[in-house]
């Protein structure tokens, strides 16, 4: 099969940083959400400038300098799905970055996780394609090989509560079949969503840093599909609280 001749050369045909150069005095960390109307609240939320952008025939991409607790970050909407996203994250680390921290929601296969409720992948199911270009063939992957511990400790303070466990990354979110739902449920997995795997994949290949977390949408553990906040009620107040934990985990480790 195609997904099993991976190749583990360090040099393509076009490399990240022919296309997109170093920015100077570019952060160490950045901080990464993907709802559009999420970013917008907290960059009004923080203000900030923009110190780079990336583009492709799709938009331009813009990052943010963010400054929290006394310390520089760089803040950018990521983008949806396994290819954009991580195509995305290979320009920001062009620019220098060395850490991602990434959050955004993920449907639940437990009912019992509470809508906006938060979820720490310790592995990440490899249904989707991107990552078989950064990563040998398998089913699984760990993830979150770092700062686990320390973001507990940050829930822990603020009083929230945490799911544990194996997320099932897939690129096709009109084909989470109740058989495949089933299955993946199964073997493990808690919540579904279209990024994890990839991303962790291509940070290893790169040797940069990793972290990311979900607060629960979508609940795919019903007779019926329940989009809970990801209905009309977007539940904007509750999320942006929530990503003020990933600043706290940065502002801990940086």
């Amino acid at each position: 099969m195609l997904l099993e001749e991976f190749d583990g050369s360090r040099h393509a045909i076009i490399d990240p940083d022919i296309v997109f150069p170093r920015v100077e005095n570019f952060p160490d960390t950045v901080i990464s959400v993907f709802s559009h109307q999420l970013f917008g609240k907290m960059l009004d939320f923080f203000g900030g400038r923009q110190i780079a952008e990336s583009h492709d025939v799709d938009g331009v991409w813009k990052v943010y300098e963010v400054e929290y607790k006394g310390r520089r970050f760089a803040f950018a909407k990521a983008r949806l799905g396994a290819p954009a996203c991580v195509g995305f994250f290979e320009d920001v680390i062009a620019f220098g970055a060395k850490r991602i921290i990434l959050l955004g929601n993920c449907g639940v296969l437990d009912k019992d996780i509470r809508d906006c409720g938060i979820i720490i992948p310790r592995a990440a199911m490899r249904d989707e394609g991107t990552s078989y270009h950064y990563a040998p063939p398998s089913d699984m992957i760990t993830v979150n090989r770092k700062y686990t511990d320390e973001f507990k400790a940050v829930c822990e303070e603020f009083g929230y509560p945490y799911t544990e466990g194996i997320t099932w990354t897939t690129d096709a979110f009109y084909r989470e079949t109740p058989k495949k739902m089933a299955a993946r449920k199964e073997a493990g997995a808690v919540c579904v969503e279209m990024e994890c795997a990839s991303m962790q994949a291509m940070c290893d290949f790169r040797g940069i840093e990793f972290f990311q977390f979900f607060y629960a949408g979508d609940n795919l553990d019903h007779s019926k599909w329940d989009p809970r906040s990801l209905s009309g009620n977007m539940r904007l107040d509750d999320k942006e609280k929530i990503v003020l934990l990933a600043f706290e985990l940065a502002a801990k480790i940086s």
